[in-house]
């Protein structure tokens, strides 16, 4: 889901690198793991989710909205569009794991489909930020809260300025949204996982969710 998301609860734990050729098998009986992976624009969290998808097979959920439906935009793949009236009433039943409004538009993660793949013992990874985290934590406390850090301040600037399409005006407020983003991962999130290199992060996330699925 495109929208900031809520904080979690929980400590969080600096996770170590793990060797890529040693790679652990996310494997395991019973209930699947429902990841929720957060950062800082710049972090290259969406790399790292993209390398963790090439490594564990993962359900990724797909949101609700009340936003009109785009050109080329398919129902139930990239949304799931519905109205403000039928979004309103899953709110009233608890359907929804987080939800949020943007711009007068609803988005939510539905809790009923993805509770489903939990019990198939498929894993869900949702990709949302601090607040939605926070949210999914409350509703399903046994969610596991990633949050990808960059390797400093200093590098998550550069790479913003890296992009090229960014103002100092802008980069200076999305370092000062970062500075909060993490101070709170640093309470509330489970596993702060660095980002030096693509690769090594998610291989990192792996070897989490091994352990996890072995207990």
């Amino acid at each position: 889901m495109p929208d900031p998301a809520r904080p979690g609860t929980g400590a969080a734990v600096e996770s170590q690198p793990v060797d890529s050729e040693n790679e652990e098998s996310v494997g395991g009986e019973g209930r699947g793991i429902l990841v929720v992976v957060s950062g800082p624009s710049g972090a290259g969290k969406t790399s790292v989710v993209q390398a963790l998808a090439e490594r564990v097979t993962f359900h990724f959920s797909v949101s609700w909205t009340t936003r009109e439906q785009r050109p080329g935009e398919r129902d139930g793949v990239d949304y799931v569009f519905v109205d403000r009236s039928e979004f309103e009433e899953a709110i009233r039943q608890e359907g929804f794991l987080e939800w949020a409004e943007y711009s007068g538009h609803l988005y939510g993660t539905p809790r009923p489909q993805v509770l489903t793949h939990l019990d198939r013992g498929e894993h869900v990874l949702l990709d949302i930020e601090n607040d939605g985290a926070g949210q999914v934590k409350r509703s399903y406390p046994e969610a596991m809260l990633i949050f990808i850090l960059p390797p400093s301040m200093e590098e998550l600037e550069q790479r913003l300025r890296g992009r090229g399409d960014t103002t100092d005006g802008d980069i200076t407020k999305r370092l000062a949204v970062a500075d909060r983003q993490i101070a709170d991962a640093r309470d509330n999130y489970d596993f702060l996982v660095t980002n030096s290199e693509v690769g090594a992060a998610a291989d990192e996330i792996v070897s989490i969710l091994a352990a996890a699925a072995s207990r």
